[in-house]
């Protein structure tokens, strides 16, 4: 009788669990639906209107759109911007059946003297020009110096216009519309002497056109027909690398978009997301809550019976205790006085017999709720495999040093990397060990953060890091991410001081990182760096000069010195520092077995282009190194850093400090140059002259060192340093 009031006051029990259950299922759904519902809705923003697929921002997440080239802003409420090779343009009409939108530069809205004077540029990677587009036809002069007689008789007075230019106001300008050297008067060409002239000029600056606004500019050349052709703006087309899924997934009632986070294509629909096109139907849809709704049903039966036996069980237990008492009671009763005793002779402890066991916390879940471990949060096991969806496959971002780390959620809503290790053995323990240490005692705005991990007795050691979502420098340079657009110079350069600025961090920490390679160096959507993987990293004693160690590291970048006497300095770091530079210069991977087998291995590589004078040949052509002479200027210092880092005798390389303000004196002086202010450069730290001195060769320039006279700068590149 009592045991059946018991089962019946669990009834209630069992259908509030049930209900609890049944709430949840239309919640789980919802959460499917989100991407859904979030790239359903178009961008709205002044004229433009309906804006969607590839593009993102405002209201629509980074998932429902491409790579960082199609993010949209909203600037006022009236103007939607796309950010293009560094210049802003506001998008004036998007047409998606036809891959099409217009597009104006943002710095001439309104006017023909923008502040800065920059080149259009696009990434024909990622968009090209409409037909109807003319890219090259409209060229502005600015700073131009009063024409002499033979010239202005040419010259059509109204194509003049004035602004101000390098402090000097009213500086005359003028407008052509076709080459200088293709202008005749009267039938006798005179380009030579209007090629010359306008060679005069500050500086000239090609804004592309349509067609009809260059037409309307040819009949009426006046400054307010080019201000209004710089108003109606040009045509790009975009190459979206969907082979033709969104139009198939929008077919099938989805919203295009991509994997969060990744760059594969995803068709989200109001179920899940598909790879191409929606996979689900209504009555799907039915028997999935269908099943959901039984299963929830069974499993509150279930939970109803288990705590109804656990009850059963824990009231016999209390019923025995007690009976057992009682009789113990009656016992003593028996008993008409104390027991005898002995004088000297103590009770035996039982504590006596006890096993001698280990100062670990009373149970794993102790260690796993709420403890830290070095200073981080200690997760477990369970938590961090919901988080990677039970390390699905398809959410890998990549192999670390010594684990595969995986895109994860965690409970509290953060994005994380967390790495898995490939083994769980004693050296593995070491190394989840000494990152963990490392990484918990070094704070700095260009290091990984590392969030927490897992026990030591864990059943899989796993490390928690802040998620960088923009991949790795590798992957921008030769890599997965490499089509999505060329990373410019400018970038580049601040990879490398951001790198080198992380690295001698590390080194006035007593620090040695052993593995630096573009792998390891993780971007943020600004491409901003993080390095990361300090597996293998080594603390580094003030009082040693070295630290013997068996090699290890990766292929192209180890220290030839490193591999040959197993002695780790901080110079190891420097030069696989300059196998990094050299890949920044040339977008090659470190080693690419594809090569002549001399130059397999980029350093040598590196080393030899120098050498022979042929740089040209090692720097990636599209970064402008023969045409901008700026761009060729800065890349050939940064390969002179490169050439010293890459020295095989460790004495002969500079600090990860020299190499930190050699680059950012490098960096000034493209700053200089943009402004035309006249510098003399010298990459050699102060501590050159102590080669000198000492008469030991300095490390040797590279040939194009020649370059290092004072020079003035007229390049037109823009100042985005």
């Amino acid at each position: 009788m009592i045991q059946q009031s018991s089962f019946a006051s669990l009834i209630p029990l069992c259908l509030f669990c049930i209900a609890l259950i049944l709430i949840q299922v239309p919640a789980s759904l919802a959460a499917d639906k989100a991407e859904y519902t979030n790239c359903s809705a178009p961008i709205q923003c002044g004229t433009a209107q309906n804006v969607s697929y590839p593009f993102w921002g405002v209201n629509r997440a980074d998932y429902c759109g491409l790579s960082s080239d199609f993010q949209l802003t909203c600037v006022d409420d009236t103007s939607l911007q796309i950010n293009i090779s560094g210049l802003s343009y506001r998008v004036l009409r998007v047409d998606n059946s036809s891959r099409l939108f217009t597009v104006a530069r943002a710095d001439y809205n309104s006017t023909i003297c923008p502040q800065y004077l920059h080149n259009s540029s696009i990434d024909t990677n990622i968009f090209s020009y409409s037909s109807d587009t003319v890219a090259t036809n409209l060229t502005l002069y600015y700073g131009c110096d009063t024409p002499p007689a033979s010239v202005s008789q040419s010259l059509n007075t109204t194509s003049q216009f004035k602004c101000s230019v390098n402090g000097s106001t009213d500086s005359p300008g003028y407008f052509l519309t076709r080459s200088p050297e293709d202008i005749t008067v009267v039938g006798v060409s005179i380009g030579a002497q209007l090629t010359s002239y306008f060679g005069s000029c500050d500086t000239s600056v090609v804004v592309p056109a349509n067609r009809s606004a260059i037409q309307t500019i040819e009949d009426l050349p006046t400054q307010a027909s080019v201000e209004a052709a710089l108003e109606a703006g040009f045509g790009l087309q975009w190459a979206a690398n969907d082979s033709g899924r969104c139009q198939a997934c929008i077919q099938s009632g989805g919203q295009c978009g991509r994997e969060p986070n990744l760059v594969d294509f995803a068709c989200y629909c109001s179920d899940k997301s598909y790879s191409s096109t929606c996979g689900g139907s209504k009555n799907q849809v039915t028997l999935g809550i269908g099943l959901a709704l039984a299963g929830a049903g069974l499993t509150g039966l279930l939970l109803g019976f288990w705590i109804f036996s656990i009850r059963t069980k824990k009231r016999r237990i209390r019923e025995a205790a007690a009976a057992a008492a009682s009789a113990a009671e009656s016992r003593s009763k028996d008993i008409s006085g104390p027991p005898p005793s002995s004088k000297g002779i103590l009770p035996i402890s039982t504590t006596s017999y006890s096993r001698t066991t280990p100062s670990y916390p009373s149970s794993k879940s102790d260690l796993e709720k709420g403890s830290t471990y070095f200073g981080v949060q200690v997760f477990s096991y369970v938590e961090l495999e919901e988080a990677t969806h039970n390390f699905d496959p398809a959410r890998e971002l990549g192999d670390g040093g010594f684990g595969t780390v995986y895109y994860g959620e965690l409970h509290d809503g953060r994005v994380v990397a967390v790495k898995r290790l490939y083994e769980n053995n004693m050296k593995r323990v070491e190394q989840f060990m000494n990152e963990v240490e490392i990484l918990t005692r070094l704070r700095h705005e260009n290091l990984v953060t590392l969030y927490g991990c897992t026990s030591r007795r864990s059943r899989e050691l796993l490390l928690v890091y802040e998620f960088i979502p923009n991949g790795t420098v590798a992957d921008h340079l030769h890599g997965k991410r490499a089509g999505l657009g060329l990373v410019p110079w400018k970038v580049r350069l601040n990879i490398a001081i951001e790198t080198a600025d992380a690295l001698a961090y590390l080194h006035e920490s007593d620090v040695i990182h052993r593995d630096v390679k573009t792998n390891n160096i993780l971007l943020d959507n600004n491409f901003r760096v993080k390095v990361a993987d300090f597996g293998l990293s080594r603390l580094f004693p003030n009082d040693v000069t070295h630290v013997s160690t068996a090699p290890q590291g990766t292929p192209g970048y180890v220290d030839p010195e490193y591999y040959q006497c197993y002695q780790l300095t901080d110079k190891s770091d420097v030069y696989s520092f300059g196998v990094v530079l050299c890949e920044l210069i040339s977008s090659k991977p470190a080693v690419d077995t594809n090569r002549h087998r001399h130059d397999i291995n980029l350093a040598n590589m590196a080393v030899n282009k120098i050498q022979n004078h042929t740089l040209h040949e090692l720097v990636d052509p599209s970064l402008g190194f023969e045409g901008d002479y700026s761009v060729r200027r800065m890349a050939t210092l940064v390969a002179e850093l490169a050439f010293r880092c890459l020295q095989q005798e460790r004495d002969m390389r500079p600090t990860m400090l020299e190499v930190l303000e050699a680059l950012r004196r490098i960096k000034n002086e493209g700053n200089s140059f943009q402004s035309g202010e006249v510098v003399e450069m010298d990459i050699r730290s102060s501590d050159d002259t102590g080669f000198l001195k000492n008469n030991v060769v300095p490390p040797p320039f590279s040939p194009d060192s020649a370059l290092t006279d004072k020079w003035v700068s007229n390049s037109n590149t823009p100042n985005s340093f």
